[in-house]
């Protein structure tokens, strides 16, 4: 400073000194934020611009310094020159084109000036300069290397990682969301609709007709159907604002947030079930089934996420059981079903199946010879404590419970003891749950009831629905082939109802077929049911398998019945349900009727 002007020592270096503190102070103030790849990438170029403009500055003040002082003034010059460079090489380490950048400015002109000085000092200075730049560019480029390989291979951790937590959250099938990510996404979406007030609406599907695709086309065929059905849902949501999921099997779900008041979630889910109606090309053939729907919305009936998704599912069982291949929203009635069902089941549960339960009996009529020729055993049950329970409420919730092959065993022995003091020609029909045939132990339970009560197995038909062979067909055709052993005849109950019906003719011994009443009620005035009456009953004289029309309650019904081919009904027209004392006294008034109408005739 004695010897050099003042803009050279004070103000030069006063202005380097405030712009690195500018530099500072914005480093500082970003050090905590995550910067997008766009602003990195930015910031990047910025330091390497910098760096070539800083280090041409500071060399050039550096030498119009070198011309004042003595040699000691000048050598801490060339000092400070060379070991600045080494700190900036090692401060920019990652940034190599900044760092080679400061290293050639500054050392280059600093080995070509010191070179040129004549000074042999200086020129030993600057020989000692240039190789240790040689030997810290040289660690700069072992170093970035190891920098660099160590980002990639964060980088492809960090994908793999993400591609495992996709993984784990994608139905490899489908493409589609899983279970999991489904309800982490309800889980959001619930927090989100409960802090902004709005409602949420949850829906869970179900396909209709989808074990016999796989019953007679193979698994193959089913997993490409299930992957159609996707696509096809996936196309129906893709402008409606709703989350997708497939939840496991033939069952998919989907969440719609933000629902409007006005908004009829219900017509949105019938044309949801329309949309699937239509025919599936597939290779192997032309597929045609259903879905079902339950919807709850939040907050109208559930007030958490796990009540949200549990109503939704009850309103699909609910909907499967009364109207397939629609959408059911969970209200208040459904309430009232969980809270009278659960009191049925703990009831149920306590029940002295002996003393509560009874069997009832309706006729089933020859209509040739117009006479009865067997009865249908039906439960009764009259708890101490609620009454009179209907079996339409209280056996699917002891088939639900676990329950029901207690309260088979103890009506089977109820209707075999009563069926034992019937005319030798008279047949019993008793109903058997999917849970008495999903096992050895319970078929050979029934099997050891029938062989130990004094009624003939060959005059025993045991009826089954749908539900006894969809779950496991294999063991089902074993248990019915383990009672067609024993002389027991098989009948399919509610056939036309369910979508295995064909698939159980083709693969089970059956002896009897039973047409559902839902398509006798009002026949005469509905040309579906009068069409499919007529072919049910074609089918069963085809494969030689007698045909019980049940339900028929009008002379109007019956007459159109016999015209289509019908035989053998049941029904109040006939006779309501009867208990075990008033059947000798009706065969015999029927007798007596009988005998009356042939001496009249």
């Amino acid at each position: 400073m004695s010897v050099a002007p003042a803009w050279l020592t004070l103000i030069v270096p006063s202005l380097f000194t405030v712009i690195s503190a500018v530099r500072v102070v914005f480093w500082w103030k970003s050090r905590d934020r995550t910067p997008t790849a766009e602003e990195t990438f930015s910031a990047l170029q910025r330091t390497q611009r910098l760096a070539v403009v800083i280090s041409v500055a500071f060399t050039a003040w550096s030498f119009m310094l070198y011309p004042y002082g003595d040699a000691y003034q000048q050598s801490h010059i060339a000092f400070y020159m060379a070991i600045t460079v080494i700190s900036c090489i090692f401060c920019m380490m990652h940034v190599r084109v900044a760092a080679f950048a400061v290293a050639i400015i500054v050392n280059g002109a600093f080995v070509v000036f010191f070179m040129a000085s004549g000074h042999a000092t200086f020129i030993a200075i600057a020989i000692n300069i240039l190789l240790v730049s040689f030997g810290m560019l040289a660690v700069l480029m072992v170093n970035y290397g190891n920098f660099e390989r160590m980002i990639v291979a964060q980088q492809q951790t960090e994908a793999l990682s993400n591609e495992n937590l996709r993984l784990a959250n994608i139905d490899s099938l489908t493409g589609l969301p899983n279970r999991r990510a489904f309800f982490k996404h309800l889980s959001e979406a619930f927090e989100a609709a409960t802090l902004q007030g709005t409602r949420l609406a949850v829906g869970v599907i179900d396909l209709d007709g989808f074990k016999p695709v796989n019953d007679l086309y193979g698994h193959s065929s089913g997993d490409r159907l299930l992957m159609e059905v996707a696509n096809r849902l996936t196309l129906y949501f893709a402008s409606k604002e709703m989350f997708l999921a497939r939840l496991g099997g033939d069952e998919f779900a989907f969440v719609i947030s933000n629902v409007a008041p006005q908004r009829d979630v219900v017509a949105e889910g019938n044309r949801m079930c329309a949309y699937m109606h239509s025919p599936f090309i597939l290779p192997d053939a032309t597929i045609i089934i259903s879905g079902s729907i339950g919807i709850a919305v939040y907050p109208d009936l559930a007030s958490s996420q796990e009540e949200l998704f549990d109503r939704a599912d009850y309103a699909l069982y609910h909907g499967k059981r009364q109207k397939r291949g629609n959408s059911t929203l969970f209200t208040v009635h459904h309430v009232e079903e969980i809270h009278r069902d659960a009191r049925i089941e703990q009831t149920l549960k306590q029940a002295d199946f002996p003393s509560e339960m009874s069997v009832v009996f309706q006729p089933i009529v020859d209509g040739f010879q117009n006479r009865t020729v067997g009865f249908e055993a039906l439960a009764r049950w009259n708890s101490p404590t609620l009454g009179p329970v209907s079996p339409a409420q209280f056996i699917p919730i002891a088939e639900r419970a676990g329950i029901i092959g207690g309260l088979t065993r103890t009506l089977l022995k109820k209707a075999l003891h009563a069926a034992g003091t019937w005319p030798d020609q008279m047949r019993l029909s008793f109903n058997l749950s999917a849970q008495d045939l999903n096992s050895p132990e319970a078929v050979m339970a029934v099997i050891a009831i029938i062989e130990n009560s004094p009624f003939d197995a060959e005059r025993l038909d045991l009826e089954i629905t749908e539900t006894a062979f969809i779950h496991d067909t294999r063991q089902a055709k074993q248990s019915v082939e383990m009672l067609r052993k024993i002389g027991c005849g098989i009948s399919l109950d509610d056939f036309g109802t369910g979508y295995s019906s064909l698939t159980a003719l083709h693969s089970l011994p059956l002896t009897k077929i039973k047409i559902d009443q839902s398509f006798v009620n009002q026949i005469q005035d509905n040309p579906a049911s009068e069409k499919i009456v007529r072919s049910v009953l074609t089918l069963g004289r085809e494969m030689g398998l007698d045909a019980i029309v049940e339900g028929v309650e009008t002379q109007q019904e019956l007459s159109l019945i016999t015209q289509l081919g019908g035989n053998f009904f049941q029904g109040y027209l006939f006779s309501p349900p009867m208990g075990e004392t008033a059947i000798l006294r009706f065969l015999q008034d029927e007798e007596q009727a009988l005998g009356s109408r042939l001496s009249n005739g």
